[in-house]
């Protein structure tokens, strides 16, 4: 290739590196690299890390992944990182208080199913998926502290959410800024030559920067996305229960994304679609200029995601469900009857009963719910928290749509 060919190519590559982003540090940096790179034939390194601290995935989640497939599809080398040793931290980013560290235990069952939902997205078969335990256990005392020496306390303190817990005099433990300098030693140990993420991890991405500079490496270039917002419109979050896991049961994920306000169905569909659902776009530019029907591309959109992660005939039947049974206030048909023991007593309470049933992840929220009359038995809803149930059959409602059948003995 010649070198006004390898260079258009570079550029090409770049457009493509900076397409949806919103910033692109150390771009002029990596340009000679990456047209070294193509003369070689060599492909670059690029970085995406994850911490399991929470067992599924989200849509959020794969704002960035997207980017890492499309970076693969141009010949360079994607490397998932499942962070289980920085998920025992904590990442401390947008938190106003510490963040409980997570057991071993927990983090490994969280990382369990990480690889397999993101070979939904990513060619994982041609990919590095790395831990990094791999490194960081191995790590002597003398070695934390050679990294630590590297950064001073004030520079950490110019970190936003620690700049603005230390001026309102909530703590922060030592060990919260452990996490920048463990996740810039990954680009190390990886050599990274780009690192995406979202716009929370700007302070650590660019803090990577300097490690691998004083390491003696090249630094990386970072490319931050934005951070698509949940259900209610904060940070999407499993943990505030406003995310939508990828692995959520397809009636449930038509469901939730039906339930995004109007506002941010463009920022949805801006941030997910990856170039794909051309037979939206048309609905999505008459929905922004105010003609369209917002149910018409609300609806296509949910069916474009539902298909995207459980196939066409998933979809099809989450969008009849979602017809019938919320719009339609229609009982499913298909309900299995569950079996369910009482116990010793005789009796059982109801969210224990839900929680039995994954129909509330928690009893915090069963209580929630049932304070917003969101929960019904047999067609009557539950004003009290503490109802217990004797043997019977029972229909259990949940919100607009989750329903169990269920008989207990």
């Amino acid at each position: 290739m010649s070198e006004r060919a390898l260079e258009r190519e570079a550029a090409r590559q770049l457009d493509v590196m900076r397409e949806g982003s919103v910033a692109f540090h150390g771009e002029e940096d990596l340009r000679p690299r990456l047209v070294a790179a193509l003369e070689e034939q060599r492909p670059l390194r690029i970085k995406l890390g994850m911490d399991p601290s929470a067992p599924d995935l989200h849509l959020g989640h794969t704002v960035v992944l997207n980017k890492l497939k499309r970076m693969q599809d141009l010949g360079h080398t994607p490397i998932f990182l499942v962070g289980d040793f920085t998920a025992r931290i904590g990442d401390p980013s947008g938190k106003n208080k510490t963040r409980p560290a997570l057991s071993v235990d927990t983090v490994e069952q969280n990382a369990k199913t990480y690889v397999e939902q993101v070979a939904r997205i990513l060619d994982v078969d041609h990919a590095e998926v790395r831990f990094n335990s791999e490194w960081m256990e191995d790590l002597s005392p003398a070695d934390m502290v050679r990294l630590c020496s590297h950064y001073t306390v004030a520079r950490l303190l110019e970190r936003d959410d620690f700049a603005k817990r230390y001026r309102a005099g909530e703590p922060i433990a030592v060990h919260e800024f452990l996490y920048p300098f463990v996740q810039s030693y990954d680009s190390v140990a990886l050599r990274a030559d780009v690192e995406l993420g979202g716009t929370d991890q700007t302070f650590n991405l660019l803090m990577g920067r300097e490690i691998q500079r004083d390491y003696g490496q090249p630094p990386q270039a970072v490319i931050t996305h934005p951070l698509l917002v949940g259900t209610d419109g904060a940070k999407m979050s499993k943990s505030l229960g406003n995310g939508i896991g990828i692995t959520d049961p397809p009636d449930e994920m038509f469901g939730k994304v039906m339930s995004v306000s109007d506002a941010l169905m463009l920022e949805y569909y801006d941030l997910l679609h990856d170039g794909r659902w051309e037979a939206l776009s048309s609905l999505r530019q008459a929905f922004r200029d105010g003609e369209g029907d917002p149910m018409e591309f609300k609806l296509g959109l949910a069916r474009s995601l539902v298909e995207r992660f459980a196939g066409a005939e998933a979809a099809r039947a989450a969008a009849d469900h979602f017809r019938n049974v919320v719009q339609g206030k229609q009982t499913p048909k298909d309900l299995e009857e569950i079996r369910c023991e009482t116990g010793p007593s005789g009796e059982i309470g109801l969210l224990e009963l839900l929680e039995r049933l994954e129909l509330i992840t928690s009893r915090s929220e069963g209580r929630r719910l049932v304070g917003q009359g969101a929960v019904r038995v047999d067609g009557e809803v539950v004003a009290d928290p503490t109802l217990r149930l004797s043997p019977g059959c029972f229909l259990l409602k949940v919100g607009k749509r989750r329903f169990a059948q269920v008989r207990l003995s």
